[in-house]
């Protein structure tokens, strides 16, 4: 099995059409999606006309249920800008999604991790930043999930961390945005130092799953100029440098 993933599009519209386009050149048996579609000063809507069709198989993450919690009281600024510029019939397929899926017998997909879509996988995060999660807690994050492949996002970092029972744990990184900053456990910032758009593809073999981490030059010029069209100068940092 060769499978493509993408992970935390955001709306970048322009950024999802290059890494399709380069999943066409390269070749895929199957194209998950493991949420953070839509949310952002971006291209929303178009981004899930784009994505409905193709009836990937797809999980929500937080963004979308922040996305969704905008029906019943205002949301964080991206999350805001995803509702107002979404169709009813958009959100309907926003809230129909899963929070995590078995795609087969030796994948399995979740946001977050399996139980919180809020929690970094392979990450730790405390005041003195971000790095990768000890062993323990990783392991901890996988309990009970005998799948061979897990996948997640969330953190917009490329990462591969093999595990006990053969397992591996593989975050493809962010299509759509490449650095971000949060104030959540702490203030800490995501940074991957160049605007490409991520995505991963695993394919699995004999000796087990192979990765690779993938990089794809697209207009991000344009795409942060519609973010500061939109009124996010942040965002047009963050996309046209990958850099915080």
């Amino acid at each position: 099995m060769k499978l493509a993933i993408l992970s935390d599009i955001h709306g970048n519209i322009l950024a999802l059409e290059a890494v399709l386009a380069d999943i066409k050149r390269r070749g895929a048996d199957l194209i998950v999606n493991a949420g953070d579609i839509l949310s952002g000063p971006l291209e929303p809507s178009a981004t899930a006309d784009l994505l409905m069709p193709l009836q990937l198989p797809t999980i929500r993450g937080n963004h979308e249920r922040h996305l969704l919690d905008c029906a019943e009281r205002p949301g964080q600024p991206s999350d805001q800008f995803a509702y107002d510029n979404t169709t009813a019939t958009q959100r309907d397929w926003i809230r129909s999604l899963p929070a995590t899926l078995e795609i087969s017998k030796d994948v399995f997909m979740c946001h977050g991790t399996p139980n919180n879509d809020l929690v970094y996988f392979l990450e730790q995060v405390d005041q003195h930043g971000c790095r990768m999660a000890a062993g323990s807690d990783i392991e901890a994050r996988a309990a009970g999930i005998a799948h061979s492949l897990i996948i997640c996002g969330h953190t917009h970092k490329p990462r591969s961390c093999a595990i006990s029972g053969g397992r591996l744990v593989v975050n493809p990184g962010s299509v759509g945005l490449q650095a971000y900053d949060d104030d959540q456990p702490c203030f800490h910032t995501i940074e991957n130092g160049s605007p490409h758009a991520r995505y991963a593809i695993c394919e699995q073999t004999s000796d087990g799953w192979s990765v690779a981490h993938l990089c794809v030059a697209y207009d991000h010029q344009q795409a942060a100029r519609t973010a500061l069209r939109n009124g996010r100068p942040d965002w047009a940092q963050w996309l046209a440098s990958g850099r915080v």
